[in-house]
């Protein structure tokens, strides 16, 4: 039997396979731990099967379920077709963006089984397994009592920006990076001066900055960023995140606990710099601060 990936011969040895579905599943643990150096039409690390084909003849999803069972001697040739899981996410992005204007144009009961039906999609799945927070923010707007479907759409939109033009939208958060900063500069003056509303409105626009920033990070390296020489201030990139990570923790616990000094003294000298030097390693790698 001949194995081919993306239609490409592949040099896999079988060991104690029986039968299609050992060959998948095998093929699947590979796919999500292997970082062989790849070229064009080869598998990367982070891939997962999306088509089979066996003998020229595509398979469908009514008739998988035998295909699996499939003996391996009865089979000539086994194409097995691949796409990156940033490209599947980006398609179950899309798929939930239909399914948004479908949810919304269906009467009482309609909506009633579309939500129970929506979990068991395939998009549905993808989401709950990589973007957990994403999925639950579809499961309680379909059911009626999270966003609005129309809120929903919108940050979709962002996260499909995100996945489609990683770089272009980090190009498009520089004016959002430089007020947040200025505002985490002036935190321990708001507080002093009892401008708590302002206060807490920074806190929680940073979140979301940050959390956009790393998220558009681990895109970009998903999709092939070189990390290893990015340093920010002589520490490399990830261990730089980490220790991002913890100071905002770290200013998070402070605001709950109410400690105005700390909160200021951890925006102004530890996180506005901090994501100022995170945000010009990743716009200019080569030009990252020293």
């Amino acid at each position: 039997m001949d194995i081919l990936i993306n239609g490409q011969k592949a040099d896999i040895i079988l060991d104690n396979e029986q039968t299609v579905g050992d060959i998948l599943a095998a093929l699947e643990q590979w796919l999500g731990n292997s970082a062989p150096h790849t070229s064009r039409g080869s598998c990367a690390s982070g891939h997962r099967v999306s088509g089979l084909s066996i003998d020229g003849e595509m398979a469908h999803t009514g008739s998988l379920e035998e295909l699996f069972r499939r003996d391996i001697h009865s089979v000539k040739t086994l194409d097995i077709i691949t796409s990156s899981l940033p490209q599947l996410i980006i398609e179950s992005l899309l798929r939930v963006y239909q399914d948004i204007d479908e949810y919304e144009n269906l009467g009482f009961d309609e909506k009633q089984r579309f939500r129970e039906q929506w979990g068991e999609s395939p998009q549905a799945q993808l989401l709950a397994e990589q973007l957990p927070e994403l999925s639950e923010y579809c499961v309680t707007s379909f059911s009626g009592n999270g966003l609005s479907p129309r809120m929903l759409h919108a940050i979709i939109g962002e996260r499909l920006r995100e996945f489609q033009d990683p770089a272009g939208e980090l190009d498009r958060t520089e004016p959002l990076v430089a007020e947040i900063c200025a505002r985490l500069e002036d935190l321990p003056l708001d507080i002093q001066t009892g401008k708590d509303s302002r206060a807490v409105e920074t806190v929680q626009i940073f979140s979301n900055i940050a959390g956009k920033i790393f998220r558009i990070f681990n895109v970009l390296k998903a999709e092939g960023l070189s990390t290893e020489e990015i340093k920010v201030e002589e520490i490399p990139v990830s261990d730089y995140i980490g220790e991002f990570s913890a100071a905002l923790k770290e200013l998070l616990a402070a605001y709950e606990q109410r400690d105005a000094v700390l909160v200021g003294d951890l925006a102004e000298y530890e996180l506005a710099p901090r994501l100022r030097g995170l945000y010009a390693a990743m716009r200019n790698p080569a030009e990252s601060p020293a």
